[in-house]
């Protein structure tokens, strides 16, 4: 079961936020013990005001999932990492979501080329190239994607065999970070 986006619905005031998260997290907490669901985590659009949030003594969700991929901001990346690092958890407990930015048919993807980012690139698609990075924006085990065409499923796990070129992420990332606005408007 997901807590989905509690950074929308806490109320304002860290105190009054801090506890009403702290209360979400052990509601759910409780319902694993009793068995009502196997496991519990928080999905959210934007970490970064869940950080200072965290309170160690709350029950810890057991997976967290975030925004991934090449359009989501440095702060929303660094907030992502810095979260599961609060929680305690491994990059097996960190799933990915929205790797396109809402559409693998964006413009954007034709104005760019994710390719440049894996290790071999050539035998695969932009889109596949996209979604493969995405594992690493910021690093998940998973990713969850929509779609009702039986091809561009096909297509995403086809691009599983891509290798990511993790010299290449870095630098982006530290680009990314150098930026004087590192968080692009729509997609934060």
């Amino acid at each position: 079961m997901f807590l989905h986006n509690p950074e929308h619905s806490l109320p304002t005031g860290s105190a009054r936020s801090r506890e009403a998260l702290a209360q979400a997290c052990a509601v759910l907490g409780h319902a694993v013990e009793k068995g009502t669901c196997g496991a519990w985590g928080i999905a959210t659009w934007n970490p970064v005001p869940l950080l200072p949030l965290v309170e160690t003594t709350a029950p810890r969700p057991s997976v967290l999932m975030v925004r991934a991929g090449l359009l989501v901001g440095s702060r929303t990346l660094d907030a992502a990492e810095a979260l599961a690092t609060a929680w305690g958890m491994d990059t097996g407990s960190v799933r990915g979501m929205s790797p396109f930015g809402g559409s693998a048919r964006a413009r954007v993807w034709d104005r760019i080329d994710p390719r440049v980012f894996l290790r071999n690139g050539d035998g695969f698609s932009r889109t596949q190239a996209a979604f493969r990075v995405a594992y690493r924006l910021p690093h998940v085990d998973s990713m969850a994607v929509g779609t009702d065409e039986p091809a561009h499923l096909r297509e995403l796990l086809g691009a599983l065999a891509a290798e990511p070129d993790e010299q290449a992420v870095g630098e982006y990332r530290s680009r990314l970070r150098d930026r004087p606005s590192s968080q692009p408007t729509r997609s934060s």
